[in-house]
């Protein structure tokens, strides 16, 4: 029976080809998870935060509110995303209030938190 490990190892060999014709690849594998990420020679550690990022703010957007800390999760990847988004330029005013604003969500969702759970603080 085929599983994802089996699939992983089949990646490598398949890999090895385009690495003998020295095109780089960097391999990132969490099996336990059933993830791999293949990045190119071109990858910079900013295109990989947003990359990350982008998998944090689907999971922000898909659990809309039913989950009691989505809108902490959503106000922080909007923050985050702006500031990837102008990371080699500079924050505009809009910037800054939507900043502002998302701020101001979080704690408005923080408060809440600490009603629900006073024992907790």
């Amino acid at each position: 029976m085929a599983t994802f490990e089996n699939f992983y190892q089949d990646l490598l060999e398949f890999i090895k080809k385009y690495e003998q014709q020295n095109i780089p690849l960097k391999i990132e594998k969490d099996l336990d998870n059933d993830i791999i990420k293949i990045f190119g020679e071109k990858i910079t550690s900013l295109g990989r935060a947003k990359n990350g990022l982008n998998d944090v703010t689907e999971l922000a957007y898909a659990t809309a509110e039913h989950h009691p800390y989505w809108n902490l999760l959503y106000n922080c990847s909007e923050i985050a995303n702006c500031v990837l988004d102008k990371w080699r330029d500079s924050l505009t005013a809009e910037d800054l209030s939507d900043i502002d604003w998302a701020l101001k969500k979080l704690n408005q969702s923080l408060e809440k938190i600490k009603i629900k759970n006073p024992s907790d603080f």
